[in-house]
């Protein structure tokens, strides 16, 4: 592979993989069965600083202001593109040479984050918001970087667009299945164990990702561009900084010209209901009067489920009709199942929050888990073609910033917005429900844009010939 992107690439005739295809080769494929679980281990620390500590600390009585503005730890995931060229051009200190650089860069991440969670149980909120928000971020940084290289991992470990596309799936998988763990099963650990000991064992199931590193192998694409920088100036010197720093930015560019501004724009908006919407979720269900254990039920049945079938889905949908209508029907199916949250809120109010049962509230959670990882494998995938090897960690890491940092800033202010409206004299229940429909309205420019893109730049061949 050269520095043009997989956009580039001569047409392909390739038999498109349907459903059977992309859970067979999750278990059966070394690379795509690697990507599970390192997916796992990258989707485990996120919801850990946002909405389950949000969770956390609404059982402490913090208010929800309070908890928005803590959301902000956050942003280590959308400056991440500040620090990934040194990701890309330098070994992982103590461990770089004899694992190679993604493997070695994994590894020292994982270590930071799983002593981090353990650092976060002992503090806990008694130990003060402060301490224990910078704890939050120690581990949120550690997370953004193992999603750099794990990131830069996927692409350069992929032989083939079909290859890179079931590794999508799979990484999204063991996202979702780490979203379940720390959203879902942690609740039944903390109702019985407490929170410091569901934090502690989250630091324990972070070995999954250990394992899964230790097993990978190093892509040979990235020894092979390793080689070719070494030859150039070192980082330290204003030729090789600049190459290492902006260089991916200029090569990103001067690919897609004007498009490229089109394109950070739709991915910089796309994900926006499910941030905006992130840290009121956990303390919308507390305020419900659900229990940890009916949470964890629903989220571990109803909430699996619904991920399982949305990350199938979006791969057919893919594999079938092209990225950009993937992209199109994702980004409408997450708007809808935010606002369904609305929905519920609503009911709750009108009937109760007692009639808010099983049923009621599993029914929610499948349609928002379906709809909102369907939209991720989309984005997932098609931000994973629109970078160049040599700069690979660089360029995904920019993109990835991209369709977060609104959303990490935004997200930070949802508690305030809740709080204001019921100040003007809505119900908590309404608040939340006029909220949430809002939330998944934010959504629809993005979509929007989606169909100028699939308008404007030039058709593509091969697996997203569809589009």
């Amino acid at each position: 592979m050269t520095t043009e992107t997989t956009a580039a690439t001569p047409p392909v005739k390739a038999k498109k993989p349907g459903m059977g295809d992309v859970y067979r080769a999750m278990f059966r494929e070394p690379r795509v069965a690697i990507m599970l679980a390192l997916g796992f281990s990258s989707g485990l620390p996120f919801l850990l600083t946002a909405g389950t500590l949000g969770y956390w600390l609404r059982d402490e009585g913090t208010t929800l202001k309070a908890i928005g503005f803590l959301s902000w730890v956050g942003f280590a995931y959308s400056f991440k593109f500040l620090w990934s060229p040194f990701i890309d051009r330098l070994d992982a200190p103590l461990v770089g040479k004899w694992l190679g650089r993604r493997r070695g860069w994994m590894l020292v991440a994982q270590t930071i984050v799983a002593l981090g969670l353990v650092g976060m149980a002992i503090v806990g909120p008694q130990g003060g918001l402060v301490l224990l928000g910078s704890v939050a971020l120690v581990v949120a940084f550690a997370s953004a970087t193992q999603d750099i290289v794990v990131d830069a991992w996927r692409i350069e470990a992929a032989e083939t667009s079909e290859e890179l596309g079931l590794m999508s799936s799979a990484y999204q998988l063991g996202y979702r299945f780490a979203i379940i763990t720390s959203d879902a099963l942690i609740l039944f650990i903390a109702n019985h164990a407490g929170w410091p000991v569901s934090y502690g064992v989250m630091a324990v199931l972070m070995g999954i990702g250990v394992w899964a590193t230790l097993k990978a192998t190093e892509p040979l694409r990235t020894r092979t561009a390793s080689e070719e920088k070494a030859g150039q100036d070192a980082l330290w010197t204003p030729r090789g900084f600049f190459d290492a720093v902006v260089g991916p930015f200029i090569a990103f560019f001067k690919t897609y010209a004007w498009l490229g501004l089109l394109m950070l724009a739709f991915i910089s908006l796309y994900r926006l209901p499910e941030f905006v919407m992130g840290p009121m979720a956990t303390p919308f269900y507390h305020d419900l009067g659900l229990s940890k254990d009916v949470v964890g039920a629903v989220r571990t049945s109803f909430g699996l489920a619904g991920s399982l079938a949305g990350i199938a889905v979006g791969g057919l949908v893919i594999a079938r009709f092209g990225y950009m209508k993937g992209l199109i029907i994702g980004g409408i199916m997450q708007a809808l199942a935010i606002a369904s949250f609305g929905a519920l809120a609503m009911f709750a109010d009108s009937m109760g929050t007692s009639a808010v049962t099983f049923p009621v509230f599993g029914s929610v959670m499948f349609f928002d888990n379906f709809g909102v990882a369907m939209a991720g494998v989309a984005l997932v995938t098609y931000m994973s073609t629109l970078t160049s090897l040599g700069y690979t960690a660089t360029q995904y890491a920019l993109l990835s910033s991209t369709y977060a940092i609104v959303g990490k800033f935004l997200k930070g202010f949802s508690g305030v917005v809740v709080e204001n409206i019921e100040a003007s004299g809505f119900s908590l229940m309404q608040s939340y429900g006029v909220f949430f429909v809002g939330a998944g309205a934010i959504g629809l420019p993005a979509v929007a844009l989606v169909i100028w893109l699939a308008m404007v730049q030039p058709k593509k061949t091969g697996p997203d010939a569809a589009t």
